[in-house]
């Protein structure tokens, strides 16, 4: 994790007008040091041990929060559990059908599909999400 990257958060956060408490400081370095897109379950294991007392319910509220300040994104693929990425540059997942793992692939921006949505439909697009599906290459050796 840069440590830009953090500086930048807690300064976002604290326009916000966010407290730093330790707790939501470790979640958020969590989450800048991980490429993993952890699921909420994934994050509490991992800081369980420094943070006995910290609930599931403290990260949920956490990364709600992180959310509505623009610092994560919430992914969904239909399972039960939401990943979560701190990565909020362009770019695009790759998730194994296996073992669930998501990962990070960049491609020239998809502008062009935006601009032709919006003439096709009249929306006036503010976004999209791409990703593709497949067997990651531990799974791929695994069978």
């Amino acid at each position: 994790m840069s440590a830009v990257m953090l500086q930048t958060a807690l300064t976002k956060l604290r326009e916000a007008g966010v407290r730093m408490t330790p707790q939501r400081h470790a979640i958020l370095s969590y989450l800048l040091e991980t490429m993993s897109h952890p699921t909420v379950d994934e994050i509490y294991k991992s800081l369980e041990g420094k943070f006995p007392n910290m609930s599931v319910a403290t990260i949920y509220n956490n990364l709600r929060l992180f959310k509505d300040v623009g610092l994560v994104r919430e992914l969904t693929y239909g399972d039960a559990s939401s990943r979560y990425d701190a990565n909020m540059s362009d770019h695009y997942h790759a998730v194994c059908i296996h073992c669930g793992m998501v990962k990070d692939f960049h491609y020239s921006s998809l502008t062009d599909v935006e601009k032709e949505a919006s003439v096709n439909t009249g929306f006036q697009v503010t976004s999209h999400r791409l990703e593709v599906y497949g067997l990651c290459e531990n799974c791929q050796i695994r069978q």
